[in-house]
């Protein structure tokens, strides 16, 4: 017999592309600043702004700290440049004393914009853009992004339920690598998860993860505005052995549970 599984808690806000507002640059620290002035793209410079800000605003919020305050780093694992994953560089302790274990993931596309913060494991956010007028290249981003597994169930599909299929499989694995903070130096076709049809797990991990360094993932599948598919990963800090369980959000003992939170109401009343 095995007890009830562990629960994940997760809070996602999502705001859009139109939130962004001049008020909301006095929040950036100097880094953000010099990466949001050197962005030539306007769309891509308002995505990094809203992302920057409702980050700063909710786990300002969470820490009883302005959100200027924030103590944020980003170290690509590749590089060592300043654009890797937004870490939270806590004391360990906050206001009230008590230990801070948060972390976050900042996800964007098209004019979507997502904040994801957790605090039982590293978190890991992604939304892609769909709907009427939305195309993408699914037989290009699929010969790179899927096992041959993967590619071959995808092809067998009706063509007009090919490209809602890869986006399902491509935003967990977009959250999952999100969540190891390991960007796309883990290579896509050997991270391997369930059909889009089934609950959301990781079913083969890169060899880099393999056998001992395996970890304990849990994935939940969401759907923003009815529209738009999304996904959060959340590796926990606690190891586990066991395999994912065919269970809905379900992996490894672990249900994760997703609160969705309205970003554009918390950048508009910083903003006004």
């Amino acid at each position: 017999m095995t007890g009830h599984p562990v629960q994940v808690q997760v809070q996602v806000w999502w705001a859009r592309l139109d939130d962004a507002r001049p008020a909301l640059l006095t929040l950036l620290d100097p880094v953000e600043r010099a990466r949001y002035e050197s962005t030539p793209d306007p769309a891509a410079r308002g995505r990094f702004l809203v992302g920057c800000a409702l980050g700063r605003l909710v786990l300002g919020r969470l820490l009883d700290l302005p959100p200027a305050d924030v103590p944020l780093r980003r170290v690509c694992p590749r590089c060592g440049g300043p654009h890797g994953k937004p870490r939270l560089r806590t004391p360990p302790t906050g206001l009230s004393g008590e230990p801070q274990a948060l972390d976050f993931s900042v996800t964007h596309s098209g004019r979507l914009v997502g904040v994801a913060v957790c605090r039982d494991g590293e978190v890991g956010l992604d939304v892609e853009e769909s709907g009427p007028g939305t195309v993408v290249d699914v037989d290009s981003a699929a010969r790179v992004a899927l096992s041959a597994a993967e590619l071959a169930a995808l092809r067998a599909r009706p063509a007009g339920e090919r490209q809602s299929a890869f986006l399902r499989t491509w935003t967990r694995k977009e959250a999952v690598l999100k969540a190891l903070g390991t960007g796309l130096t883990v290579p896509l076709r050997e991270l391997e998860v369930s059909p889009p049809d089934r609950p959301p797990a990781v079913l083969t991990w890169p060899t880099p993860f393999q056998p001992h360094s395996r970890p304990r993932m849990s994935l939940a599948d969401l759907m923003v505005e009815n529209t738009h598919p999304a996904a959060v990963a959340v590796a926990l800090r606690a190891p586990s052995g066991s395999r994912p369980k065919d269970a809905d959000t379900e992996v490894d003992g672990a249900v994760v549970d997703v609160t969705a939170n309205d970003g554009t109401r918390t950048l508009a009343t910083y903003a006004g």
